[in-house]
């Protein structure tokens, strides 16, 4: 069995096991057992040489975040061992939880493997079907409404993806045999020959659809709500895994119509959704008195600087994009583990209630503090790289336009820095909940700083090969 599918196969077997697994310390346990494995075939996968196989391809642009997601998937698994005993789970909920977590890796890690655009459409639907049942695990009015708002909104945009698939099969089905129709490999080979007007067609639903899975304005309500009521493990998979899979089949939809001369040109409409979400994001942070469902929002703001950069184009803004969805995976990640293990402490997700951590909980206060900072842009993290990159290149190329982005990100980064003036270092409250035994309370701060330390690392010295992969993978999109 080729690694690709090794990867795939060996999550949704562990899926099957966990389903049957009643005991939590047993679940968790072999929950990250599962994780481990995944992310040693990942660093395996990404020493191999790029290559086709079948359905699946490894390339510059999927293979980072295959690496991303296999870590991210990891080290929530350790916080969740540590954590989940938080969650109230009884024995059935603890196994919807835990195949429903490994069915979302497996099928995560399918959706960034794929070459065949149908498979991909699959894949990100069935990721957004586990992810679905482990936000409505609870069971409480609260978790059903997120899970209904996330279950319609991404079934709208799923339903306009396959619209677009379809469409761009239909564009390229002249000059192509029936078994190849749908490869990103064989598009991109005859897509400067494609009708023009199909593509366009097909990059509109297509821009639509995943743009809703990735959080872009305007189908993006789901994405809060789904973080502030699902179990606090999956805050960290929704942001940094989930959103990524979404806006790398919008960039392999890009580089096919951009391979056409006569289509339209699909950087401006990438532009215009990402400024918006950036907008409305900066101004919906001032108004979230929920931790967990302002760093949602967070997300929102985050992709929009994404898709910005990536509509922008060329070698630096394309970089910066890059660079950017692999700063916020992770740091976004620590600031839900952070957040999430304070809102468990304190018995409540308000900011009000989460106050003056460094005082009560220094560990978990400062490292929050710090993850705060990364994901506000602050140096060394990696995301401070990135959005000089996206400003010195939107400068250069669309000075009005960066007008813009600055003031959307400006505003946000007031909010953040209110938000952590106020959760670490406001005046200390009190814990509803006793401490975690010392080796879980260890476990649960583990992967913040873990996380901090690899961002850092990034932002100061990112290992060569890592960037040569990225830019290559700048060129890929075009």
């Amino acid at each position: 069995m080729p690694l690709q599918w090794a990867i795939v196969f060996f999550a949704w077997g562990g899926a099957v096991a966990l389903a049957a697994v009643p005991r939590l310390r047993t679940a968790t346990l072999v929950n990250v057992g599962v994780s481990a494995v995944s992310f040693l075939l990942a660093v395996a996968l990404a020493l191999q040489p790029f290559a086709q196989h079948g359905w699946t391809r490894t390339d510059a642009l999927n293979t980072p975040f295959i690496l991303v997601s296999a870590f991210v998937g990891l080290t929530t698994s350790v916080f969740s061992a540590a954590t989940l005993d938080q969650e109230g789970f009884d024995h059935w909920r603890i196994r919807a939880y835990h195949a429903a977590y490994q069915v979302f890796m497996g099928a995560q890690t399918l959706a960034l493997l794929a070459d065949n655009l149908g498979v991909m459409w699959v894949a990100i639907e069935i990721a957004t079907l586990a992810t679905v049942s482990m936000v409505a695990v609870h069971r409480t009015p609260a978790a059903f409404e997120a899970a209904w708002k996330f279950f319609i909104l991404c079934g709208v945009g799923i339903a306009l993806a396959l619209f677009g698939t379809i469409v761009l099969y239909l564009a390229a089905q002249p000059l192509l045999h029936e078994e190849t129709g749908l490869s990103w490999a064989a598009l991109m080979g005859v897509a400067a020959r494609c009708d023009p007007n199909t593509l366009n067609l097909a990059f509109a639903f297509l821009l639509l659809g995943y743009g809703t899975k990735a959080g872009l304005v305007p189908l993006h309500s789901w994405l809060p709500d789904a973080h502030a009521e699902g179990p606090v493990p999956i805050s960290a998979v929704l942001s940094g895994l989930l959103l990524n899979a979404a806006m790398l089949a919008v960039l392999r939809a890009k580089s096919i119509v951009g391979a056409n001369p006569d289509a339209i040109a699909p950087g401006p409409f990438l532009i215009a959704l990402g400024l918006a979400s950036v907008l409305l994001a900066s101004v919906s942070l001032w108004r979230r008195r929920d931790a967990r469902r302002f760093f949602g929002w967070s997300s929102i703001e985050h992709m929009g600087i994404v898709a910005f950069a990536f509509g922008l184009g060329g070698a630096a803004a394309n970089l910066a994009g890059l660079l950017h969805l692999v700063g916020h995976s992770v740091i976004k990640s620590a600031v839900f583990f952070g957040v999430g293990r304070a809102a468990q402490a304190k018995g409540s997700q308000k900011i009000a209630d989460i106050s003056g951590l460094v005082a009560t909980h220094p560990a978990l206060g400062w490292g929050l503090a710090f993850a705060i900072a990364g994901i506000a842009g602050m140096p060394p993290f990696l995301l401070f790289a990135s959005e000089f990159r996206l400003l010195t290149a939107a400068a250069a190329e669309a000075p009005w336009l960066a007008l813009a982005l600055v003031a959307g990100m400006v505003m946000a980064l007031a909010a953040l820095i209110t938000v952590l003036q106020a959760l670490c270092f406001g005046p200390p409250t009190s814990d509803a909940a006793g401490a975690l035994d010392g080796w879980r309370e260890a476990a649960a701060a583990a992967p913040l700083w873990l996380h901090l330390a690899v961002a850092t690392l990034l932002g100061l010295a990112m290992p060569g090969a890592l960037a040569a992969m990225l830019a290559e993978a700048a060129r890929i999109i075009g």
